[in-house]
């Protein structure tokens, strides 16, 4: 079978599937105004997406196992088109939360078969383009999203953003029955059902992810919520372990972390997801928030960006076998530094060019990073333990997002206010600084005709809208420097990882 119509029939329905993470988000605010609910009654809409997929992507390689790999590929892309048409036709918010669950149960197997399918589908030497195809949409999907998921609702409705994805699942189930073929180590398997081990990793890594997406509307460990949500992630994923380690066969094979690569690997994965988040966050809600850019002027910020990934990520998928991983990925690693460095010298009078240019430079470091260090992870792993071992990275790869995302709102939250209070100190009569401004604001006013009180009134209010922007442009300066900070900090996890496959003598290094 030609294997680049395997590839379109893996990542056609993976890629809607990743875009769909994040698309949901700018179209909130018109599907709670449509179905009436709260603020927070609508987060769920996406925390029960983002936790029922976290969980399947955990358990993935378990239920191919079970099911499997192209019965259960099938059955997941069934699943996500079905419950897509269902999201689309939902009446209220507690039914689209629902069909949101039934989407991630759909949806959250798709990253982890169409890795395993890809890595077994070229040879070992070419497993660079491999993961240049799948890099696109991991790395793609997330800036993707956002723009097209506010273009459908500004020009259709927030319903299209889930009807789209019908047509194009019914393709991927059409393509999936005809072009995917199961070697004899992925087909079904009679497996026992570890209920126990299941009941404790869904509690756990649900647990986790809801912490991870309400923390910071909750204000954290303030919340009883959020306290009694870390404690039964900690008591169940603790559980799940010990419990795991006495099995014959366990639903995640944490054997596979014994292979030192493959743990460095994933830690290094981890820490660079986190940064690589909490960039792709960040910069969309300074350009609108602060810079008041619409969405299709943040479009135009970030679509250079990730043309240019997808050039980095084909050079380096050609380069991974000519020049050791360890070495791209560190490059990788320092570029993006400089780019978020470059981004925390913004200011509030920046111009068009001067926020693409690191936004490009941060997209060409992306795919330096992304394949190296996907293909050194699995190098050592067996064929047969493939569709587990990419069932881990993605979900590494995933919590690493999530945590790198809360991580930035919490810290754009909490220096915003820092800087707030300290730049309040000044607001004094004893300021010259501010009696100036104060002045010459209100002169003009009072040109226009307005008097005492409200003028004075009115020109103070003016100054402290100005002092709250001021004071989340250094908060934003602030986290994209402790960024740039940590994406150089990952270069030891690279350096340790590259020292350990010299050792084992990995030809990836």
């Amino acid at each position: 079978m030609n294997k680049w119509l395997i590839t379109v029939t893996v990542m056609l329905p993976t890629l809607i599937e990743i875009i769909d993470m994040t698309i949901v988000n700018v179209s909130l605010g018109h599907i709670r105004g449509s179905l009436g609910g709260a603020f927070e009654e609508s987060t769920w809409i996406l925390t029960m997406y983002m936790v029922s997929n976290a969980i399947v992507v955990t358990i993935t390689g378990w239920l191919s196992n079970i099911f499997g790999r192209k019965n259960y590929l099938i059955l997941s892309i069934s699943l996500f088109t079905l419950s897509s048409f269902l999201c689309g036709v939902s009446w209220s918010i507690p039914s689209i939360v629902f069909f949101r669950v039934l989407q991630g149960i759909g949806g959250g197997g798709l990253q982890p078969i169409s890795q395993a399918i890809l890595l077994e589908t070229f040879p070992k030497e070419e497993h660079g383009k491999a993961m240049a195809v799948f890099g696109t949409g991991v790395i793609l999907g997330p800036i993707v999203g956002p723009l097209l998921g506010g273009w459908i609702t500004d020009n259709w409705s927030w319903h299209w953003i889930f009807f789209i994805n019908v047509p194009i699942g019914l393709l991927s189930i059409l393509m999936a029955i005809l072009f995917i073929k199961d070697p004899p180590w992925a087909k079904k398997k009679p497996v026992k059902i570890d209920y126990f081990g299941l009941a404790t990793i869904s509690l756990g890594v649900g647990s986790l992810q809801i912490l991870l997406d309400q923390g910071q509307l909750k204000d954290w460990f303030s919340s009883r919520l959020i306290q009694s949500l870390a404690i039964i992630s900690f008591i169940s994923l603790s559980t799940f372990i010990y419990w795991s380690l006495k099995r014959k066969n366990p639903i995640l094979e944490l054997a596979l972390f014994k292979e030192r690569t493959f743990s460095l690997g994933n830690l290094a994965l981890f820490f660079t997801f986190f940064c690589l988040f909490g960039t792709i966050v960040l910069l969309p809600v300074f350009l609108q928030e602060l810079m008041g850019y619409t969405a299709y002027l943040t479009g135009l910020v970030v679509g250079p960006g990730g043309i240019v990934t997808l050039i980095s990520l084909w050079i380096a998928g050609r380069t991974v076998n000519k020049i050791r991983a360890d070495r791209l990925a560190i490059f990788g690693l320092l570029v993006n530094s400089l780019a978020c460095y470059q981004m925390s010298r913004f200011n509030l009078q920046v111009d068009f060019v001067t926020l693409v240019i690191p936004r490009v430079i941060l997209g060409f470091g992306m795919g330096f990073v992304f394949i190296p260090l996907t293909i050194a992870t699995i190098a050592n792993i067996k064929k047969e333990e493939m569709a587990m071992a990419t069932s881990i990275i993605s979900f590494i790869r995933n919590i690493g997002g999530s945590f790198g995302t809360a991580f930035v709102s919490t810290m754009l939250s909490r220096k915003a206010q820092t800087y707030q209070t300290y730049l309040v100190e000044n607001l004094t009569p004893f300021d010259i600084s501010y009696e100036l401004a104060l002045k010459k604001i209100q002169t003009f006013l009072s040109l226009k005709g307005l008097q005492e009180p409200l003028l004075t009134e009115i020109s103070r209010a003016a100054i402290y809208k100005e002092l709250v922007r001021q004071s989340m442009m250094l908060s934003f300066n602030s986290v994209f420097f402790i960024l740039a900070v940590l994406f150089v900090v990952g270069v030891a996890f690279v350096i340790v990882m590259g020292k350990k496959g010299e050792t084992e003598r990995s030809h990836f290094f």
